[in-house]
């Protein structure tokens, strides 16, 4: 009996020692760490950030379609190549060396019209942010589209959009189509 217990002793040795040395082994620093060298996880959002002003983005009336239609047939519903619309805006903010970075997101469908076809086609859309009448920001981006014959989902987003860090919440956010200023006629 005296033998069965030395080995019981032996094998509960051998199985802490490995234990212990798993545990050194292990890859996450952070497991055993205290005081000043323990780092909050990557990621993580302080609530500073949560109850920052982030402006919101709005669709300015008359700017949520589009339609494009063949040459020479604007406004003839059976002449349309395609029809978009923007179903949804959003954005998200970040502060840095006393500027404000949005993110701005818009996301819509194209339909195909009587007339259209697969192919790319480009939209216009414009960001702009503004301060009552003051345009602080205004880009106008040609956003392609691959369209099949069916209804095609986009998104679409600008990163960089930035201004000074507002001192009052007065900023308010646009995106929408611009098909920019109506082309003259040739007379």
């Amino acid at each position: 009996m005296a033998w069965n217990d030395s080995r019981f002793f032996k094998g509960f040795a051998v199985a802490g020692f490995m234990l212990a040395v798993a545990g050194c082994q292990s890859g996450d620093k952070n497991a055993l760490a205290v005081g000043d060298d323990a780092k909050p996880p990557e990621g993580k959002v302080l609530e500073s950030e949560l109850r920052a002003y982030c402006p919101s983005v709005t669709l300015r009336e008359g700017t949520a379609f589009f339609n494009t239609y063949e040459k020479g047939a604007q406004d003839d519903p059976a002449k349309v190549i395609y029809q978009a619309s923007i179903s949804d805006v959003t954005r998200s903010c970040s502060r840095t060396d006393g500027n404000l970075t949005m993110n701005v997101a818009v996301a819509g469908k194209v339909v195909p019209g009587p007339v259209g076809k697969a192919g790319n086609v480009t939209m216009p859309l414009r960001i702009v942010v503004v301060r009552g009448e003051e345009v602080l920001y205004s880009e106008l981006h040609k956003h392609n589209v691959a369209v099949g014959s069916e209804s095609t989902q986009w998104v679409f987003n600008n990163p960089n959009v930035t201004i000074p860090i507002p001192a009052t919440q007065d900023i308010q956010i646009f995106a929408g189509y611009d098909e920019g200023p109506p082309k003259k006629s040739a007379e």
